[in-house]
């Protein structure tokens, strides 16, 4: 049986199960508190970063490499293009979620207003959220430009691009920190993302102490 070492609200686990649930890969999951360094998850990962997935005798680590490895090995459906010029803005725009987004957006309100708290490292840091929320404006504007003349982020075809957008978009809704009335051409976006049936396991998330806000596994919010 494949295994996926994650945790719900990591956004580049979520980029892996969505990649996995679109290629219809089955996996167990088995949830990880990363941060408390178990000495059987470093030797998985000795990185102690998550996601880890475990397909055969192979451990794989690093999501845009698992995702990769994905794409080589089950080439269908395709998640990035055969195109050259194409599969490098898919590949950019990647990159941009996975580090920018992230580490303006994500890592400053989730980890403050979550992480914190699961972890144990005190309380949020007001000044981390403030700028967390300015770089959010800024997201998700671009993001409306690019929809504007793409039906998907990267083209008009869905790619890995849109599930590394969602992955961490997904992460903030749960804790309602998208302004879902500042682009409609997101919105659009991210009802049709979340619609997939490979979507549905990352609605099913809880996590304790921290409900689900009612809009967040509503389909039509």
């Amino acid at each position: 049986m494949n295994r996926l070492y994650h945790y719900p609200l990591s956004p580049f686990s979520r980029k892996v199960r969505l990649s996995l649930g679109e290629k219809r890969i089955e996996v167990e999951l088995v949830q990880e508190r990363y941060w408390e360094k178990d000495p059987e998850f470093l030797r998985r990962n000795p990185a102690g970063k998550v996601p880890v997935l475990k397909m055969g005798k192979r451990m794989m680590s690093e999501s845009t490499a698992i995702c990769e490895y994905l794409e080589d090995a089950y080439p269908d459906p395709p998640l990035l293009p055969r195109d050259a010029a194409a599969a490098y803005e898919a590949r950019r725009l990647v990159g941009w979620f996975d580090d920018t987004f992230y580490r303006e957006c994500t890592q400053k309100l989730l980890g403050e207003r979550v992480f914190r708290k699961v972890m144990g490292t005190g309380y949020p840091d007001s000044s981390n959220v403030k700028a967390g929320s300015r770089a959010m404006r800024v997201h998700l504007d671009y993001m409306g430009e690019l929809l504007e003349t793409r039906r998907w982020l990267a083209g008009n075809e869905m790619t890995l691009a849109d599930f590394a957008a969602a992955a961490q978009i997904s992460c903030l809704d749960y804790i309602s920190d998208v302004d879902w009335n500042r682009s409609e051409v997101v919105k659009d976006w991210y009802a049709k993302i979340k619609s997939r049936p490979a979507f549905r396991p990352l609605l099913a998330d809880q996590i304790p102490g921290f409900p689900q806000p009612s809009h967040y596994a509503d389909l039509d919010f």
